[in-house]
């Protein structure tokens, strides 16, 4: 049962995505017609997730506090490595993206005035990318401890 239950799921999944835009695609092409493709889609995708989720929690095995509580010392540790992680990734990705934002602006400007300094100003981008390279480097060496 549960097996049909999650084919029947995936179907609608995809079909909440391919309808609309199959409709889209056969009539005229307005800003109307795309909000309303959107809006379409989104209904039907978020009403398909919500219908798995509550066929998810229905269908789902109840645990005993036993193995609650033989899990929980464990699971906090690999949350807060989970989480650290996931700081690692997203702050390094918002400061390399702030670092890049300047630095690359300042660099065409500065190549617009004088082209003979582009590899100078590559350079300045590249180690300004490279922080979310580092941060994403640090998060797989926390998840390699876990």
């Amino acid at each position: 049962m549960n097996l049909i239950v999650k084919i029947l799921l995936f179907a609608a999944l995809i079909l909440s995505i391919v309808i609309p835009f199959a409709c889209f695609l056969a009539g005229e092409r307005t800003k109307r017609r795309y909000r309303k493709t959107v809006s379409v889609n989104a209904a039907l995708f978020f009403g398909t997730l919500a219908v798995a989720a509550i066929t998810g929690l229905a269908t789902a095995d109840p645990v005993s506090a036993a193995e609650t509580a033989a899990a929980g010392s464990a699971g906090l540790s690999t949350g807060l490595g989970y989480i650290g992680a996931a700081l690692a990734v997203g702050l390094s990705g918002i400061g390399g993206g702030i670092a890049v934002a300047s630095s690359a602006s300042a660099a065409l400007g500065a190549i617009s005035e004088d082209s003979s300094i582009l590899g100078k100003s590559l350079i300045f981008v590249g180690l300004a990318e490279g922080v979310a390279l580092y941060g994403l480097i640090i998060a797989f060496m926390i998840l390699g401890r876990l």
